[in-house]
């Protein structure tokens, strides 16, 4: 079990979370919530990548600030951008990162191997990365991090780039190996949470300011969440009038973006 007791995060002034207490079990999470509404934070935090001003992360009730290696063991974190080497091999990359989480030499192969296999990657393992579809780019990233068969695995905006068709096949995977692990999925997709997750976590402003079983939090927004068309530069005003959910960009300095709202936000907005 994953917890999180009043974790508060400041860059000076700044303050990027504020008192955030959470428990986690197996399940998948959707975290949910505009750029800036502290996702990535958090999930350094978790990651230990980045120390809380205030607050404490425990696993199984230990500090994990004091369990070193054994805690990182536990965890797969694949970052928004994910450096990978466009001279590699899929399998020399993987290769590379089994050595850095410390897998046994004699172990990495069948290690390779399964974790190529659970994301669909086995006859490309051999094309230099340079070669891979974005898609695949994104399956290697989930492939090195289930390398280790981690407890916890940590993917912020893991579908930002796909097309329909690869964020689908990107969800099937994501559900097939969630079994007897902690999944947090970070997005400002308000589909990818849909159909995947167990649970959603929604922020905005450093703050959890919903949690609940997705299909419960899916209910009780009926009717509640419209998608309104503005130019970007009126984002930071909707943002601090509204919860937002979702962002779309289109051309001309124009986004779509999906709001929580009890009443109509405006003329032209639609469900």
């Amino acid at each position: 079990m994953l917890e999180l007791q009043n974790i508060s995060k400041y860059y000076g002034a700044r303050q990027a979370l504020d008192r955030v207490s959470l428990t986690l079990e197996n399940g998948i999470y959707g975290l949910l919530g505009p750029n800036g509404a502290g996702k990535s934070t958090l999930m350094n935090i978790i990651t230990g990548n980045l120390k809380p001003t205030s607050g404490i992360v425990l696993w199984d009730g230990k500090d994990t600030r004091d369990m070193g290696a054994d805690y990182r063991s536990l965890l797969g974190y694949a970052p928004q951008q994910q450096g990978l080497y466009d001279t590699f091999t899929g399998i020399r990359f993987l290769s590379y990162m089994a050595t850095l989480k410390g897998i046994p030499k004699n172990e990495q192969k069948s290690e390779i191997r399964r974790v190529l296999d659970d994301v669909n990657l086995t006859e490309k393992a051999y094309r230099p990365i340079g070669t891979y579809s974005g898609g695949m780019k994104q399956r290697l990233g989930i492939a090195q991090t289930l390398l280790g068969n981690p407890k916890i695995l940590i993917l912020d905006e893991p579908t930002a780039g796909l097309d329909p068709k690869e964020r689908v096949r990107f969800r099937n995977i994501i559900a097939e190996f969630a079994k007897e692990k902690i999944v947090i999925l970070s997005t400002h997709i308000v589909s990818d949470i849909e159909y995947i997750s167990d649970y959603t976590l929604l922020m905005k402003n450093g703050r959890l300011i919903l949690t609940g079983k997705t299909q419960d939090l899916a209910l009780s927004l009926e009717g509640k969440v419209w998608k309104i068309q503005i130019p970007e530069k009126q984002l930071e005003q909707v943002n601090d009038r509204y919860t937002v959910v979702n962002i779309h960009r289109e051309e001309a300095g124009m986004i779509d973006v999906r709001v929580v709202s009890a009443k109509k936000p405006s003329v032209d907005a639609i469900m």
